[in-house]
């Protein structure tokens, strides 16, 4: 415990020694822990909107107005036949026409209408949103004269939103890449910044450092003040970033919750802000002390 103790006060008192580089350390982990808080609940808001944007995703097949109860009827049972096909819903004219009317802000352009021009249809839904190019083209088969032939002949015609699918799959994409790209350069930044903050340290003291390692102490009990120097920084700046974190979510995100859906949905992600709390501040001691332990290495070989 009595070592412990030294430790301790030889790291604060570099720390006190060094302190305009220790402030710019403290910063910078501040700050990279301020963007890791807030891009990782954006990333896991805009994967949960996408993932629910992709469960509604479907497919509309289109009927005549003359087409007959059995044929429908079995136009239905072949729908359901397909691989992948999650589920089937008729939606006749009239409730085409009033999800029309519940859509729409100006409800007398509905009014207006003589005639319902609204087709009756099938709802199709994929178990998945990647298989709707596979069950659309299962709906559409190539026909003997090399063109698309659908499966009843009282298809109309088809259409679904597969061009926002792809969109929705290379966004994803892009802000995963994007969000591993800044993650990766701020904890560099954060690493060579607490890194040279002890170097600082380190240089000002190498003499010292020489003669204990010539009277024969032990690498790990000089390394230990500088450890504890890192392990600070990474404390400081952990608790003042997660402090405005905190400030931030009860003051901007929680009141703009009910009027913004996509500040909602971070409520309901994966990772809960107690969670996301212990992981930066974990992440920001761990950073700051393996900076710590990179930079010394080379100070020891005497």
């Amino acid at each position: 415990m009595g070592r412990f103790v030294f430790f301790l006060q030889e790291a604060v008192r570099a720390l006190r020694r060094n302190g305009a580089p220790t402030l710019a350390a403290v910063v910078t982990t501040v700050v990279t822990v301020i963007l890791l808080g807030v891009l990782i609940p954006i990333f896991q808001t805009t994967q949960a909107k996408s993932e629910q944007i992709r469960s509604e995703l479907n497919i509309q097949v289109g009927l005549f107005d003359d087409a007959t109860q059995p044929e429908i009827t079995s136009l239905g049972t072949k729908l359901e036949a397909i691989p992948h096909v999650d589920s089937v819903s008729f939606i006749s004219k009239s409730e085409a026409l009033a999800t029309l009317r519940s859509e729409l802000k100006d409800k007398s352009i509905v009014e207006q209408l003589n005639t319902n021009p609204l087709p009756a249809s099938y709802e199709v839904k994929a178990d998945d949103a990647a298989n709707l190019p596979g069950i659309r083209a299962a709906i559409m088969p190539t026909g003997a004269d090399g063109k698309p032939q659908p499966i009843s002949p009282i298809v109309n015609n088809i259409f679904d939103r597969q061009q926002a699918s792809q969109q929705i799959e290379e966004v994803t994409s892009a802000l995963k890449i994007v969000l591993t790209v800044m993650t990766a350069l701020l904890i560099v930044a954060s690493l060579m910044l607490v890194g040279n903050t002890i170097r600082l340290s380190i240089y000002t003291r190498r003499r010292e450092v020489e003669v204990m390692r010539l009277v024969g102490a032990t690498r790990w009990f000089i390394r230990w003040p500088f450890m504890i120097e890192g392990v600070v920084v990474g404390f400081v700046g952990g608790l003042v970033a997660i402090l405005i974190l905190w400030l931030g979510k009860l003051t901007v995100v929680d009141p703009l919750s009910n009027s913004f859906n996509f500040l909602a949905a971070q409520n309901n992600s994966t990772l809960s802000f107690p969670a996301l709390v212990a992981i930066l501040f974990a992440a920001a001691v761990l950073v700051s002390t393996i900076g710590s332990g990179i930079t010394l290495r080379r100070f020891l070989k005497v």
